[in-house]
């Protein structure tokens, strides 16, 4: 079991998985401060200046406070509003990505074309590899002696 495992561990694959994964934990802490900073304000100012992170329902009937910190303290507390920033969160970084898929894609598909549109002919060979080619061929013609 311990082989199996160093084996699994030894694959490319995993640290390419390693690596996206920490990539992403970056990504998604800058695409959480683009929409926590500069989205959800603009959101906010345009329908009257609420934030979406402090709408909540408390399930219990202590819960009466104005903020979601405070009404967690106090008791069971539904957030929607937080789930509408994570939901906006999950579509901007859902379009960024889906941005980046078609962008390589294309690129992939330009390289294609360039690669379809001029095939690379090979150099013409030195003249000395040319003479005793030909050399060669002439002593191929010969009759055995």
């Amino acid at each position: 079991m311990l082989n199996e495992f160093k084996a699994f561990i030894a694959r490319g694959n995993v640290m390419d998985l390693a690596v996206g994964v920490i990539i992403g934990g970056a990504f998604g802490g800058i695409v959480r401060s683009v929409v926590d900073d500069i989205i959800m304000p603009i959101v906010g100012a345009i329908f009257g200046g609420f934030d979406f992170s402090n709408y909540f329902v408390g399930l219990s009937s202590n819960v009466n406070a104005p903020t979601l910190t405070a009404a967690r303290q106090q008791g069971a507390v539904l957030a929607y509003g937080s789930f509408i920033t994570v939901l906006i969160n999950f579509l901007i970084l859902a379009w960024i990505i889906f941005l980046m898929v078609k962008g390589v894609n294309k690129l992939q598909a330009q390289v294609e074309r360039q690669k379809k549109v001029a095939p690379e002919e090979a150099p013409p060979p030195p003249a000395d590899v040319a003479l005793l080619t030909e050399i060669r061929d002439l002593l191929a013609k010969r009759p055995a002696v």
